[in-house]
């Protein structure tokens, strides 16, 4: 069995640039940032309305009708 992390699956790269790439990604996944935004609150209420729980009646001027 081969213990590699990393393969190259298209084109050739020697041991250098293979080595070059892993302590790229290492480096990337062991960074921390700290000025992330907080997640944004999520909404309770639904963006869209559903005609079954609108009122039957509009008025004639209504601008929804």
């Amino acid at each position: 069995m081969n213990d590699t992390l990393v393969r190259v699956e298209k084109g050739t790269a020697d041991a250098e640039e293979v080595a070059a790439v892993t302590a790229v990604l290492l480096a990337r996944a062991a960074a921390t940032t700290n000025d992330t935004a907080p997640p944004r609150p999520r909404r309770t209420t639904a963006a869209w309305r559903r005609l079954e729980r609108t009122p039957g009646f509009r008025a004639p001027h209504s601008w929804q009708g």
